[in-house]
């Protein structure tokens, strides 16, 4: 019998694609007792389950076999101009419904992106660390990478320009996540936004602004997004209806207000999938369009992640050692820590047999070149899992460091 399961038979980007650790460390979370601060899960018992069905059935009743049917590749034009309509309000300036394009999750847009910008080779402009996705994602086009130093205020703009300068050629675009980023938490300070973005125009480098945690924000003031300083269709948008509403519906949305670069994201997406799900877009915009019980359900969200937020914070003060560093975010799904001496991918192994896991630092840098890291998730488990499961990863960083 004859197989075609050989090296030789696959395309040479193949080399490149690895599996996800989180998706991989999902398989030891089914096991009982394992206390899992790993994944970017949201908390499924603040999904709208009862809400969903009502909207399903209304959906079903008004529009029936259309919401079945084929539909446009950009996305229905209700789902279109509410993102634009909310987009707006954050920017405080108008945004069109025509430069919206609705897609399959956040991680459909940033492979888009890739398809439509970038040839083997090309260089790809990065925070460090930054989002283990976007690399998963811009690895499949055969990227290289260039990383622009971060510090408790986000990207650093002076090194930005620095490696801009000495670029050559120039990388297509700037990669980032400046709002409470995956995976450090962090927040791009607004001193710095319309300088990155003016620096980015200035050497004529396109922004790829990725924003799933905007909603998700505890205290402080709401910043603008780094597009509403754009000129030109410099910045490319990215948001994500999974962390307000639920994963599941794979609804998320690029704004690309340039027409060419639209115009590539929409071929590009009929040749991946012609359309997003018409049934799913219609129960997300039916949900959001409640205005006063979505407005009671973000409410909720970000009460209860704010909670888990606080005991995280408050557990690893009271229980790790001084040679863990670990900050408070603003807002979002993630805290980051550092553990002085120790390789966290091996503290890993050792924290499976304790039952509780993280993400491994190491998968946030595309060199793969810092290990003393760790990314904690605080938005899925209760607070009393998040004490116990702390209370056991600190033991084994103790027992590590012996």
């Amino acid at each position: 019998m004859s197989t075609i399961s050989r090296s030789a038979k696959f395309a040479e980007r193949t080399s490149r694609l690895r599996a996800s650790t989180i998706r991989e460390m999902l398989k030891v979370t089914q096991q009982p007792n394992v206390i899992s601060f790993g994944g970017g899960l949201p908390a499924p018992e603040l999904f709208p389950v009862a809400a969903v069905a009502e909207c399903t059935a209304e959906i079903m009743e008004e529009i029936g076999a259309s919401a079945l049917q084929y539909s446009v590749t950009q996305g229905i034009p209700e789902m279109r101009t509410w993102v634009a309509q909310r987009l707006a309000t954050q920017m405080a300036r108008d945004v069109s419904a025509d430069d919206v394009l609705i897609v399959n999750g956040s991680q459909q847009g940033l492979d888009l992106l890739g398809k439509i910008f970038l040839d083997p080779g090309d260089h790809v402009l990065l925070e460090r660390p930054t989002y283990l996705g976007a690399i998963q994602a811009f690895d499949a086009y055969q990227a290289q990478y260039l990383s622009v130093e971060t510090d408790e205020h986000g990207i650093v703009p002076e090194s930005l320009e620095r490696i801009i300068e000495r670029a050559d050629p120039l990388p297509k675009f700037l990669y980032l996540v400046p709002t409470f980023q995956n995976p450090t938490g962090r927040t791009l300070s607004i001193e710095r936004r319309e300088r990155i973005v003016r620096i980015c125009e200035r050497f004529e480098v396109p922004i790829v602004e990725d924003d799933p945690y905007h909603e998700l924000r505890f205290e402080g003031e709401p910043l603008p997004p780094l597009v509403s300083f754009a000129r030109n269709g410099s910045v490319i948008y990215l948001g994500t209806g999974s962390k307000i509403v639920a994963p599941g519906l794979r609804i998320a949305w690029l704004v690309a207000s340039d027409p060419e670069v639209r115009e590539k994201l929409i071929l590009a997406k009929q040749g991946a999938d012609l359309h997003s799900g018409s049934l799913a877009q219609y129960i997300f915009h039916r949900f959001v369009s409640r205005r006063e019980a979505f407005a009671r359900h973000l409410e909720a969200i970000v009460a209860t992640y704010r909670g888990r937020r606080d005991v995280m914070y408050a557990a690893l003060g009271e229980f790790m050692p001084e040679s863990v560093r670990f900050n408070k975010p603003e807002g979002g799904m993630f805290l980051w820590a550092s553990v002085a001496g120790i390789d966290t991918t091996a503290l890993l192994e050792r924290s499976k047999e304790e039952r509780v896991v993280f993400v491994p630092g190491v998968s946030f840098y595309p060199q793969r070149d810092v290990v003393e890291s760790m990314r904690l998730n605080f938005s899925n488990a209760g607070e009393e899992k998040i004490r116990v499961g702390i209370e056991r990863l600190a033991s084994v960083i103790r027992s590590s460091a012996r």
